[in-house]
């Protein structure tokens, strides 16, 4: 059911930079975000201590995941909801068709839910005969353009006022318009209308707490309330990780969770989900059915050297800092999941091969880590998939990538050991460069495989003398 353009990456990357719209975005959005939440941070009331507080949460989580996942089960039955295991993505597409059919339903409304964009659940209803709505702005934004979303929070930054105007003239018959309050307008009359005639509700769950049974939504526009209580059934889909044991430590990591997304204390709207509606009460679903996702989850969970990952609430800080990020967008990762945790995630789930340009992409710069409200190392997993795609690893199905890259560096190594060997690898580059293409004092282009180093870029020559040589002189042959 999932599919990933991740192959494409190179080249929707060198598009994306060359799209001047989308630069301008990008670097609206990291200079916003990016440093409200580092303002945050610095002034939360508990002290940084906080962030490594609720990292221990996430791992006690995870590290404790069979027993919790066990002890929601029963508390939303408790609550009158049922729940579904579903181990791929085709079984959890599966279950929500079977439910759709169950309850006769023909339209759903939907609030913003990665986990669903992962396992391709929009196309599967629309080839039930099912009418699928995306209920977030930006979201119904990129469902109108047939595009994938660039950002994980805002999918939508890339579009401009005047490509929205023009968007909702065509798809939605309202007169043309570049005034984002009446755009605003015209999207929320379109999808009222949607939401008083859906059968079905479906939703992500950004955290689910063992002890209550509940789940829980956060968002800043009310769509996903509209899209819970109004529909006769309401389908949540969760991440299997994405669990807490109690409310204590669920509070916690919602704040960090806001402030990572948006610059923010905490979302506009926070709904704790546990069930359908009490007999007493006349708004919420006559049903609820919570289908829980593994498709890959198991493994990583089993890898001691990637499991750190499970503890992300994917609340997209990393790609407001991200300077890859800020230069290529979401598009160029080609599933659900970019920016330094689409690098990291999408390997895993989808095949490290398959994805090899996304871990290998990223700078290393830990800038990801810092802005991570949970401190999640990054760059130390980045590496580790760097080192696989390098070694091969039988128990990831990876093939060695790039074996002439490997002897190379080999080579350079045997080469840098030697003294003299070395002396002498820099007096012939020396030489050999004065035939290669040159324009004020730079190389311009280096021959291939090195090629890829000038193709944006041009490049200083080797100096006459090295500096082990100048030193020598200046000392007087001193060591």
């Amino acid at each position: 059911m999932s599919e990933i353009t991740s192959a494409e990456y190179k080249k929707v990357a060198v598009d994306s930079i060359a799209d001047p719209v989308l630069q301008s975005a990008l670097e609206s959005l990291q200079s916003r975000l990016g440093p409200a939440t580092q303002n945050l941070y610095q002034n939360l009331p508990e002290g940084q201590e906080l962030r490594k507080t609720a990292h221990g949460y996430r791992r006690k989580a995870i590290d404790n995941l069979d027993i919790l996942l066990e002890a929601l089960a029963d508390n939303v039955e408790k609550n009158g909801g049922t729940v579904h295991f579903a181990a791929t993505d085709k079984e959890a597409v599966d279950i929500c068709l079977n439910i759709a059919r169950d309850h006769d339903v023909k339209k759903v409304v939907k609030g913003k839910s990665m986990v669903t964009e992962e396992i391709g659940l929009n196309h599967a209803l629309e080839e039930a005969g099912i009418d699928v709505a995306e209920t977030d702005l930006g979201e119904f934004i990129i469902q109108l353009a047939d595009e994938k979303p660039t950002h994980i929070v805002a999918p939508a930054i890339h579009k401009t006022r005047q490509q929205v105007g023009k968007l909702f003239s065509e798809k939605l018959g309202t007169p043309y318009t570049e005034d984002p309050p009446t755009l605003t307008f015209d999207a929320r009359k379109a999808l009222r209308e949607k939401f008083l005639t859906a059968d079905m509700g479906i939703t992500g769950c950004n955290l689910a707490c063992a002890e209550t049974g509940h789940i829980t939504t956060v968002s800043n526009e009310g769509n996903i309330r509209m899209s819970t209580t109004l529909p006769k059934v309401h389908v949540a889909f969760m991440g299997m990780e994405r669990i807490v044991a109690n409310l204590e430590e669920q509070q916690s990591i919602l704040r960090l969770m806001s402030m990572g997304a948006a610059g923010q204390q905490i979302g506009g709207y926070v709904s704790y989900i546990g069930g359908p509606a009490a007999e007493n009460h006349c708004d919420g679903p006559q049903a609820f059915h919570l289908i829980i996702v593994d498709n890959g989850r198991s493994k990583i969970l089993a890898d001691e050297e990637f499991r750190e990952m499970l503890c992300c609430i994917r609340c997209g800080a990393c790609l407001n800092v991200c300077p890859v990020y800020g230069k290529i967008g979401g598009q160029a990762y080609g599933s659900a999941y970019s920016g330094p945790v689409g690098a990291v995630v999408t390997p895993l789930l989808f095949g490290v091969n398959n994805a090899a340009d996304l871990c290998t992409g990223e700078t290393l710069c830990g800038a990801c880590r810092q802005a991570c409200p949970l401190e999640i190392n990054l760059p130390r997993m980045l590496l580790a998939l760097r080192a696989k795609l390098s070694e091969g690893d039988a128990k990831w199905g990876v093939q060695p990538k790039g074996k002439s890259e490997k002897l190379m560096f080999e080579a350079w190594q045997k080469i840098i050991k030697r003294r003299k060997v070395y002396d002498l690898f820099l007096k012939i580059g020396y030489v050999l460069q004065k035939i290669l293409p040159a324009q004020d004092g730079m190389i311009r282009r280096l021959p291939f495989p090195f090629n890829g180093w000038t193709n944006n870029r041009n490049l200083k020559p080797l100096a006459a003398k090295t500096f082990m040589q100048r030193w020598k002189e200046r000392e007087g042959g001193k060591q």
